[in-house]
Order: C-alpha cells, then sequence, then structure tokens
C-alpha cells in the first residue's frame, strides 16, 4: 500500500544540536520562534518539518535524532543502521524539543490522499486511521490468503473476478446452505445476497478449539460503509424438528470485517452438537433474512 505523502517540501530538516546520550534541552517557545516566526502552533503548516526523508510518513514521539539532529519515523528506524540524510550513526539521542512541539502541531491523516480531510493530534492520529472511512477496504473473504486491498466500488468487481466460486442469491429472504459442515478441520461457507440495492455477504465460519471442540460462527456483513450498515438489520434462524434457534443485529460493515465480532462472539454461535439437531445428512440450511431498519 503506498504511503501518502505529506503537502509540505520534501528534504526540509531541522537541525537541532546533538547531546550525546541526552536529550536535547531546547524549550518548545525558542524552536517555535526560531523555525516558524509569527505562527500559532496547532497548525498543518508545521507537519511537514515531522516528515521521514525515508517514507515521507511522519515521525511521531518518541522522536530520535542521528547526532546531527536528523529525526527519522519509528518504522523506518527499525530497518536502518545509518541516518538517511546524513550517513552518520543514528545513536539513541532523544528529541525533546520536536516532541513538544508535536504535542500541539495537527497532523493529516494518512489517507488525506483518499479524501480524508482531517487534522489530528497526534495522540488521536492512530486511532482514527484505524476506523478511518478512507482507509483502503480489503477483501471481505475469511481467510488470509486473499491480499487484495481497494476502494469499496472495487470491492464487487474483485469478488466476482477473484473469488467465481462464491453463490449470490437474489431477495431478502433465502436460505444459506452450508454442505458438509462435518468436514474436519477450520472450514469457512461464503455466500453473496442482494437486495435493496446492496450486497451482503454471508459467513459461517468453523473453528477447532484446543480441547477438540468445534465451534460455529454466523455472520452478515454489508459491502458498504457502516454508515450504510446502521441501515439494515439481518435475521439468522436455524429450524428442525419443533426446534428453533435465532439471531438477530446489524450487519457489519466489510470496513470493520467480522473477526472481531466472532472473537466476541457476536454473532449466531453453535456447537456441533447444537449443529447436529438441525443438519440434513450433513448440509446445514440457515434462513437468512435482510430488513431495513426502522428509525
Amino acid at each position: 500500500m503506498s504511503r501518502p505523502t505529506a503537502s509540505g517540501p520534501k528534504g526540509r530538516t531541522l537541525q537541532v544540536p546533538a547531546m550525546p546520550n541526552a536529550a536535547v534541552p531546547m524549550q518548545t517557545s525558542e524552536l517555535s520562534a526560531a523555525v516558524w516566526p509569527g505562527t500559532n502552533s496547532g497548525t498543518t503548516d508545521l507537519a511537514s518539518y515531522f516528515e521521514c526523508p525515508v517514507c515521507f510518513d511522519y515521525a511521531l514521539p518518541p522522536i530520535m535524532q542521528c547526532q546531527s539532529g536528523h529525526i527519522v519515523c519509528q518504522s523506518c528506524r527499525q530497518k536502518l543502521n545509518m541516518c538517511p540524510t546524513c550517513r552518520g550513526p543514528l545513536g539513541n539521542i532523544r528529541n525533546l524539543a520536536m516532541e513538544k512541539v508535536a504535542a500541539s502541531v495537527l497532523f493529516p491523516c494518512r489517507y488525506s490522499n483518499n479524501g480524508c480531510l482531517s487534522t489530528l493530534l497526534h495522540t488521536e492520529k492512530t486511532e482514527h486511521e484505524d476506523t478511518c472511512e478512507h482507509r483502503p477496504y480489503t477483501c471481505p473473504c475469511p481467510g488470509a490468503s486473499c491480499k487484495w486491498q481497494g476502494s469499496l466500488e472495487q470491492v464487487m468487481p474483485h469478488l466476482m473476478q477473484s473469488h467465481k466460486s462464491i453463490t449470490t442469491l437474489q431477495g431478502e429472504d433465502i436460505v444459506f446452505l452450508a454442505t458438509d459442515i462435518n468436514l474436519p478441520g477450520a472450514v469457512d461457507w461464503v455466500m453473496m445476497q442482494s437486495c435493496f440495492g446492496h450486497n451482503f455477504m454471508l459467513v459461517l465460519e468453523k473453528q477447532e478449539k484446543i480441547d477438540g471442540l468445534q465451534m460455529f460462527y454466523a455472520i452478515v456483513q454489508l459491502i458498504g460503509t457502516r454508515k450504510q450498515a446502521e441501515s439494515f438489520i439481518y435475521r439468522l434462524e436455524l429450524n428442525g424438528h419443533r426446534r428453533r434457534l435465532t439471531w438477530e443485529a446489524a450487519p457489519r460493515s466489510i470496513h470493520d470485517g467480522i473477526q472481531s465480532a466472532i472473537a466476541s462472539s457476536d454473532c449466531l454461535v453453535f456447537d456441533t452438537n447444537i449443529a447436529q439437531l438441525f443438519a440434513d445428512h450433513g448440509n446445514l440450511g440457515i434462513n437468512v433474512t435482510i430488513t431495513i431498519c426502522d428509525r
């Protein structure tokens, strides 16, 4: 995934006199007055001074410098054995002056090139970017084999081209048939449901626990944003002889994925014994109903 480039000029480096094995004791007010006279802290204009010369992302606290005062981000620092600017040793010198300035600078979201207009303090940046609506979408298929990333508009074309085995059923009320649920090991069953002008992905995941117990997790996710997902309710229902097991919830957005919901059992959960009560010759039918949420 390409990294966004800050809007400021490249190659501009703030040099602070180094103190071997010690933090640089320059006051923030002195640094601001010396480098950015007449400007107020907390503006994105200062963010370019924190640009990493390697990846052009931002070097955020804790900020380390070489003996000549050049900084580099933590991610790139772990891969380097010399300063990329002066080729000198990196050392372990903490740049407290830059850290104090960073505390009041508003940094652009790393997905600003994708349309995000948010500017944030460095303490808020990571949390925002983890849930940013402009963050690239990943392939919603369960498992880690597909590494595709792209925009929301590209998700369905990707699924139709790269995951052709997934069946799509039309309508808000369908039956999701999982065949051969007695297969050993971890298994995933996936199907698409199209209704109300949207596409939903139905996932049944079987996990084998350490104690040998097999657990099933059924969940629905929307090929759409979090806000769009809030407009729907899905209902899963298992029917057997004088038995019924149901689950109803809002679908997950594929931006969030399903793993956190499965980990917290925020979905339809049942074990092998329950599955056998509703299965027919090793096949399990799950009634899936999508409705528009009344507000």
